[in-house]
């Protein structure tokens, strides 16, 4: 697609968030991209949380509402595609809010899109990742590493996708993710070292940038992983 002249990407790293003051805040930027303000990616972490989205089974949560408050993990409905998926410390979360009428209508193509993003940053860092016909998500190996989601509105795109850096792994255990019985992995498994996560995101930016063909980028002040 050719580029769109001075069409600026807007960078926010919220750093650590809760899920729900970020959702109401796409909700508020999705209204602003349809009303024609620039397009944006958030990019955070969240406490533990399970979300399900519009296909969510119940029974892929293996705890309890009481356990789950025990651990003082929450659960969340939303309006995204998708199965059950958790987030916590050390997984990067990436919500590009986007106007699809700029970039594709077709959402299909749009999920490739985000999936390409994924493979490319990963191979940045040595990791050599793939898509898996008729599922949704980036692998390595038999492992799943990214996670995604998305939402539409008036053909713009919100929600998005989840890189799993450092997180608790075991997490995973305590659903069925995407409703697949599929092994999660993560970078830092993997690599066996830590990731500086602002040349990550530094890197994802970059990534997202030229796929979507942005021709300017404004940020933020880049977190580092966790507080």
């Amino acid at each position: 697609m050719p580029l769109i002249k001075d069409r600026q990407l807007i960078v926010h790293d919220l750093g650590l968030i809760d899920y729900e003051t970020t959702f109401l805040l796409q909700k508020k930027i999705v209204h602003d991209v349809i009303n024609g303000a620039d397009e944006c990616l958030i990019l955070c972490e969240h406490p533990p949380v399970i979300t399900l989205g519009r296909l969510a089974r119940a029974e892929n949560i293996f705890l309890s509402e009481a356990s789950l408050a025990d651990r003082q993990i929450k659960k969340v409905h939303v309006d995204r595609g998708g199965d059950v998926t958790i987030h916590a410390p050390g997984q990067l979360v990436v919500y590009p809010i986007l106007d699809l009428s700029r970039h594709t209508q077709d959402l299909h193509v749009y999920i490739r899109q985000i999936e390409q993003v994924a493979i490319d940053l990963l191979a940045d860092f040595g990791i050599l990742t793939f898509r898996n016909s008729g599922y949704t998500g980036v692998w390595t190996g038999s492992k799943k590493i990214v996670s995604i989601g998305i939402a539409v509105k008036k053909w713009v795109a919100y929600h998005g996708f989840a890189v799993n850096l450092d997180i608790d792994l075991d997490l995973f255990a305590l659903i069925r993710p995407c409703g697949l019985d599929v092994e999660i992995t993560s970078v830092r498994e993997i690599l066996k070292e830590d990731i500086n996560a602002i040349d990550f995101k530094r890197a994802l930016i970059d990534k997202v940038s030229r796929i979507f063909n942005f021709s300017t980028i404004e940020r933020d002040r880049l977190c580092p992983n966790r507080p």
